[in-house]
């Protein structure tokens, strides 16, 4: 008789607290979607001068000069799309081969060192990617891997524009690496988490039946993860295209369009850091405002196509099942 009054005397405060939880939780996610709102509204008001003045010419026009008060986005558009491009095509095999390695192949001495360099590398502030990028990978490459590049491939049809132009070490392809290679640690880390997770019970009823350690990796540890694959690549191009320091540092800083790999460009977040401070007159940060909220939205893009992904992935796994 006791316990059960003080069963019946205690539910109120559970309850109480159950409440309380759940409002706490509830502020916390309202927070951050106030917060997303209020940024966009923000950017899309200060952006309102650059946005009557150019209208949706701004992301098609190449000029960018201050002195006419002549501005548009295509350059640094361009360069974000294809810095981030180049980052996912070498970082994305790169981060699978890591993850890969560490969870199914490595043996128990090298996993714990390799995990910890993943661990480090993901860490380790962009800028100081950016001055390893200008000082050691840039020169590098103007003297070795770009004039094989450019011999090996600048004559091929179709492809072969894309690697011509001077091997200067700095440009396109140059802050594509530095980006790939800020990404793989964290693309890697995710993937191995996920590989971890999957249960032993189905890698080992694939053995039972004949698989191979290939086949077993890619017909049961890759499937059974395919979700959080895409999800970890859509966090790496989310985490590219808005990198700053480090691609600064190796990019040119050039409003040009040019298919050449090789040739100096920008970015968008690379011509907000190197032009805000500079930046006078109201057109002139109108536009970079403008340009902010060209990023903010292209963001946005990726992070609902990755949600879209994944939802219809969820579904063609559970129909499969």
């Amino acid at each position: 008789m006791a316990l059960g009054f003080q069963n019946q005397s205690s539910a109120p405060k559970r309850r109480v607290g159950d409440f309380l939880f759940a409002r706490m939780t509830q502020i916390c996610a309202l927070f951050l979607l106030i917060t997303i709102i209020a940024m966009g509204w923000q950017l899309t008001l200060s952006a309102l001068p650059a946005i009557r003045e150019f209208g949706w010419g701004f992301l098609s026009a190449n000029q960018w000069d201050p002195v006419t008060g002549q501005f548009g986005a295509a350059a640094s558009l361009w360069g974000t799309l294809i810095s981030s491009a180049i980052a996912l095509l070498i970082a994305v095999p790169v981060s699978l081969g890591v993850a890969i390695f560490l969870t199914q192949l490595a043996p128990e001495f090298l996993r714990r060192p390799i995990g910890l360099a993943v661990e480090l590398l993901a860490a380790i502030p962009s800028i100081i990617y950016g001055f390893w990028g200008l000082f050691v990978l840039s020169p590098w490459l103007a003297t070795y891997i770009q004039p094989w590049l450019t011999a090996s491939f600048g004559q091929l049809p179709m492809i072969g524009m894309l690697f011509q132009g001077p091997p200067m070490g700095i440009g396109l392809f140059s802050a594509g690496l530095v980006l790939s290679i800020m990404v793989i640690p964290f693309m890697a880390s995710i993937l191995t988490d996920l590989f971890n997770s999957v249960p032993t019970e189905l890698k080992e009823a694939s053995y039972g039946v004949g698989s191979t350690r290939f086949e077993m990796i890619t017909k049961v540890v890759i499937p059974f993860a395919k979700v959080g694959i895409v999800g970890s690549f859509m966090l790496g191009l989310g985490r590219a295209l808005g990198e700053t320091m480090a691609v600064t540092f190796v990019i040119g800083n050039t409003h040009q369009l040019s298919a050449e790999i090789f040739s100096p460009g920008t970015t968008i977040a690379s011509t907000l850091a190197n032009e805000f401070s500079e930046a006078s007159g109201g057109l002139y940060i109108s536009s970079l405002l403008y340009l902010g909220l060209v990023l903010f939205l292209l963001t946005f893009v990726v992070l609902i196509c990755a949600r879209l992904m994944l939802w219809r992935l969820s579904n063609s796994a559970r129909g499969k099942r």
